[in-house]
């Protein structure tokens, strides 16, 4: 008798679980979410209404697959493009909620009589919101087309890479007993040099193989791919010291910025869903009756710490940052809870046995109440914005929304800004670059070499000539490199000393970067002689062809970052041209949508819901600014500019399909039937046109069987005779009902 393995019957609990009570609250009209973790509590350890699982190591590893999967598709909904859209105001937002909610934590443990080190727990725990409670719930509650969707997502992006530096700093603290700002910045350093290497490399790689390949991906080989990756990338970022999830997002916004990229999206999701939805089910297995009896006025009082805390937190760092009041509160209340990160840092404290035991059943518990209570503060943003309008100073209102109308303007022209913005991005790429190429050749080729046998002196001399030879492009760009933003740069001041200067330290930092790598595999010596022979060769005698070289990369790397700029030029140009509350916003056409095929002027959308469509994307086709004859078509993806009070009417619209039971009246099921003509039918003597089987069946006639001979798809003027045996595609009951 074979056994079933502990996992397979675990998952079965867990997901018929989890069908019972979902279904009930879309019953309810509630998110789901919320479901999943109703369903992980009822068969908890603690509860096992249902029976309970016995695998809690089984479960956690598909759980921690659903955060890989759920990061990995939020990276393809929010690429690197949307990221820096939204970067300065998301950073100043985060920062500031971070930093607050921090504060709040330690304090509360000290009123709490906690120690030291339970109190600067707690304030990591308070300070990072759940990525995948908010996107979630506001995914599934029909706002994620709104304004202050993408300032949530770049929050939340952001503060999952200051949760990293939270951990290595906890981590720090629990190892050492003491602060340590050393670690701190080398982790802040060593996180942005990474970041900066990833998205230099995917994007310059990622989309020039895929358009390569594009005849040989199929669903299949796509979705293999686009994992493969995902799960590379993952291993990768944990072995350098990051958190899985990080690495799956940043996988995500790479193929986002990729031809395939709406491909894989759509292939990935309900793989998202599944594995996301064991996820959520695992943190409600954690809830412990016992310890919500014996804390419950502590859980209530960090709930509410939560709640309150992040929502003011948020709110005030999005309004410094230049947001409207409005749109700021809105984030302030999606974004009031805690998560998967407050879990991972309970635990690391726990694990090294610096803070007491309770504090990681507490964290989950604050984590489900504030779960359940998301979908709630979500939905009353509106009305407390409305009463914050009724008891605010009419004259602080109007400052805000001067101070917002002022920081769009100011965003609106910032022209010389971003010229000098770009090229310290520039010189900052090249640093990565360079030291990236350094790194590969010493921790990989050179132990490669001497673990193959090859004598340590040729292995560092093949090793480090190969590295200068890979490098050299890019220290050349970095030394002598003359661009549009530079030229512009220089133009607007002195030609003089301030020109000689700025030229000048460009070198000595490239030179003072050769001799550093350099003395990484010769003594100094002989570092010294190999940079200036290199400083040589780079400014004066390869300078033409390194350029060349240096210029083909710029330009493919620039031409994958910008290929789909025609999907985000309309936004760019909306945020410039429309009113300072209206934004643009991406829709799909359903396949079923009733208005499918009829023209925009008989639609008359900007007539009836005040928006205007600015973009039809059709497969790789773009329709700019389509005029009153083009037509919706089923998987369109349509963008259109409102607030968000039009956008929501809109939506429903966008999103209505034809009821399913209409449907199935018309056509209950499509197949290949036969029919036999008698000498009693109707149809005898007329054509296949004029017989009418077309309009009876809803089908076509594909072939007849006439005296041992057969006739495949026969003409619509063929004549109908005596014991012709009609194949027919059509309604297979309209069919039968001929006999």
């Amino acid at each position: 008798m074979h056994s079933l393995p502990a996992m397979i019957s675990d998952l079965a609990l867990i997901l018929g679980t989890a069908g019972i009570v979902t279904l009930l609250f879309k019953r309810l009209n509630q998110p789901v979410v919320l479901g999943y973790l109703v369903a992980g509590f009822l068969i908890g350890p603690k509860v096992g209404l249902f029976g309970t699982v016995s695998s809690a190591e089984g479960v956690q590893l598909w759980a921690d697959i659903g955060v890989i999967f759920l990061l990995f598709a939020l990276g393809l909904e929010f690429s690197f493009k949307k990221l820096f859209r939204v970067g300065g105001s998301a950073g100043v937002t985060a920062l500031f909620e971070v930093g607050f909610m921090t504060l709040i934590g330690f304090t509360t443990g000290k009123l709490l009589g906690w120690d030291l080190m339970d109190c600067l727990f707690l304030g990591g725990i308070l300070a990072i919101s759940s990525t995948s409670i908010s996107m979630r719930t506001i995914e599934e509650m029909g706002f994620k087309n709104m304004k202050f969707v993408s300032i949530v997502m770049g929050v939340l992006v952001i503060e999952d890479l200051v949760a990293v530096l939270l951990l290595v700093f906890l981590t720090s603290i629990a190892l050492t007993r003491e602060f340590a700002g050393s670690d701190m910045l080398l982790s802040f350093l060593k996180l942005a040099f990474y970041l900066s290497l990833w998205f230099v490399v995917g994007i310059f790689w990622l989309p020039t193989a895929l358009k390569r390949a594009q005849k040989l991906l199929n669903e299949e080989t796509i979705l293999v791919v686009a994992v493969g990756l995902c799960l590379a990338m993952v291993v990768f970022a944990v072995k350098v010291g990051f958190s899985a999830a990080l690495g799956a997002f940043i996988t995500g916004s790479i193929l986002a910025e990729t031809i395939e990229g709406e491909r894989i999206h759509h292939l990935v999701n309900p793989i998202k869903t599944l594995f996301s939805a064991v996820f959520f089910i695992s943190v409600g297995m954690l809830i412990d009756p016992d310890v919500i009896t014996a804390h419950w006025q502590v859980i209530l009082l960090l709930s509410a710490l939560v709640l309150m805390g992040k929502t003011l937190g948020v709110t005030v760092g999005s309004v410094l940052s230049g947001q409207t009041l409005k749109s700021s509160l809105q984030t302030g209340m999606s974004l009031s809870q805690i998560g998967e990160f407050s879990f991972i840092i309970a635990t690391v404290g726990v694990g090294f046995k610096v803070v007491r035991p309770e504090l990681y059943p507490l964290a989950v518990s604050v984590s489900v109440v504030t779960a359940f209570t998301t979908p709630f503060m979500i939905r009353m943003a509106d009305g407390a914005y409305g009463l914050l309008e009724r008891k605010l100073p009419r004259d602080l209102i109007d400052s805000l929304d001067r101070y917002s109308m002022f920081s769009f303007a100011m965003t609106a022209h910032k022209e010389s800004r971003d010229q000098v913005r770009s090229y310290i991005f520039k010189i900052f790429l090249n640093v990565v670059i360079v030291i990236g190429v350094f790194l590969l050749m010493g921790r990989v080729t050179l132990p490669y070499l001497l673990n193959h046998q090859v004598e340590e002196g040729s292995a560092k001399f093949l090793t480090l000539t190969a590295t200068l030879i890979l490098s050299s492009p890019f220290l050349w760009a970095l030394a002598f490199g003359r661009t549009k933003q530079f030229d512009s740069l220089v133009a607007g001041g002195s030609r003089g000393s301030q020109n000689y200067v700025f030229v000048v330290s460009r070198i000595m930092v490239a030179v003072g970067l050769i001799g550093a790598m350099v003395a990484q595999f010769v003594p100094l010596g002989w570092a010294l002689g190999i940079t200036a022979w290199m400083a040589v060769v780079v400014g004066y005698v390869l300078s033409t062809r390194l350029r060349a070289i240096y210029q083909w990369f710029e330009n493919r790397f620039i031409s994958n970052l910008t290929e789909d700029v025609h999907k985000v030029a309309p936004k760019t140009h909306s945020q410039a041209l429309a009113p300072w509350d209206a934004h643009l916003t991406e829709f799909r056409v359903p396949a079923e949508a009733h208005y499918v095929g009829m023209p925009l002027s008989e639609l008359s959308i900007r007539e009836r819901f005040g928006v205007t469509v600015a973009l039809i994307e059709r497969g790789r086709r773009k329709i700019m600014a389509p005029g009153a004859d083009v037509m919706f078509m089923p998987q369109d993806i349509v963008f259109v500019i409102g607030n968000d009070i039009q956008l929501a009417v809109f939506k429903e619209f966008i999103d209505a399909e034809q009821d399913y039971q209409t449907l199935e009246s018309e056509i209950s099921e499509y197949s290949l039937e036969k029919y036999l003509l008698t000498d009693k039918s109707a149809f005898l003597g007329k054509s296949i046109r004029d017989s009418g089987l077309r309009e009876t069946t809803h089908g076509l006639v594909v072939g007849i069987e006439r005296q041992g001979r057969r006739i495949l798809n026969p003409d619509s003027a063929e004549i109908l005779q005596v014991d012709d045996l009609l194949w027919i595609v059509g309604d297979r009951s309209r069919i039968l009902d001929l006999r």
